[in-house]
């Protein structure tokens, strides 16, 4: 057996299964979408076996982008699960076969309730898809196993099928990278989302400012105090006039300069690169890359209220 070659023709059996339900999508995908984007209650994806893992993964992705959704196992749905949909629901039921006895059996309880079903199945004749009050009929296609009987091309068709209805439902409604942000707390991602220049910045007391009017030896006791590697220079209202790093200082002492009958306006940078307090930690850490520095002046409008360092973002977890 020529193993590379075998694992390629399982890529290129399911890639057409993609194909063959890509290009089969009409309407009726857009009638299932409007379901879901007007639904008033939840969407409740149900399957078993194999299409159950599938079902699983979908209610997952359709709560993250926006569709409160959840997996309704339905074998427990017979031992009394079926009390969690509601008449509002929109129940979507997953069977390639449409004859999977567990699914079969709660389709008259589900048609009780008064949820509205829709079917995604590869047999229009089937039980599934007579009860249903909206049909997706997949494309017939081969099962990339060699029995051609487990749940292979059918499952991927069917979780890109899903995935397509629950972007497209974010994009209707739509869902911005903060409301991503909500559901996605954790993790590097979440971080990535949700800090702000603001929660990292170092502020009030802890931050580095000094008068435009002052000596450069009080900068430099300013610098030393507060570690930041960088102190801000502001006039008497508070706004950024410019800037002075340690590199700065290191370059004047390099030039041997009498450095005590230096101002802060004499070494100062006039034109630094700074960035608003509401901005998105994860642009600040963008600017400090691009301009290879390691502190940002932070602002509020004009008004210097903090210093973001490169340091405190890297430790945030968002990288």
């Amino acid at each position: 057996m020529d193993k590379l070659a075998e694992g390629k023709r399982v890529f290129d059996i399911e890639i057409e299964a993609l194909q063959k339900t890509r290009d089969a999508l009409n309407e009726t995908f857009v009638t299932i979408l409007d379901l879901i984007t007007n639904c008033k209650g939840k969407v409740i994806i149900t399957g078993m076996g194999k299409p159950g893992h599938i079902a699983t993964k979908l209610a997952a992705t359709f709560s993250s982008l926006g569709t409160p959704s959840f997996y309704l196992h339905p074998g427990e749905a017979m031992h009394g699960d079926l009390g969690m949909i509601a008449s509002n629901d929109v129940v979507i039921a997953i069977s390639y076969s449409g004859e999977s006895d567990e699914i079969v059996k709660i389709l008259p309880n589900i048609k009780m309730i008064g949820a509205t079903l829709v079917a995604i199945t590869g047999n229009a004749r089937s039980s599934l898809a007579k009860a249903a009050d909206v049909v997706q009929v997949l494309p017939q296609f081969d099962e990339a196993c060699y029995l051609g009987l487990a749940p292979t091309s059918s499952t991927t068709a069917v979780l890109c099928y899903g995935d397509a209805l629950a972007v497209v439902a974010s994009g209707v409604y739509g869902f911005k990278d903060a409301d991503f942000g909500k559901y996605h707390p954790a993790g590097a991602l979440g971080k990535k989302l949700l800090l702000h220049v603001g929660d990292l910045m170092e502020a009030k007391e802890k931050n580095a400012v000094i008068k435009k009017d002052a000596m450069l030896t009080e900068a430099i006791v300013e610098l030393s105090q507060k570690g930041l590697g960088m102190v801000s220079v502001i006039d008497n209202e508070g706004e950024l006039v410019g800037v002075i790093t340690d590199g700065d200082l290191r370059r004047q002492l390099m030039k041997k300069v009498d450095i005590y009958a230096l101002a802060v306006t004499d070494v100062m940078t006039t034109t630094p690169k700074t960035i608003q307090v509401d901005r998105m930690a994860v642009e600040a850490l963008q600017l400090m890359k691009e301009k290879n520095v390691g502190a940002l002046p932070v602002l509020e409008e004009k008004k210097v209220v903090g210093t973001i360092r490169l340091q405190k973002i890297v430790q945030s977890g968002i990288v």
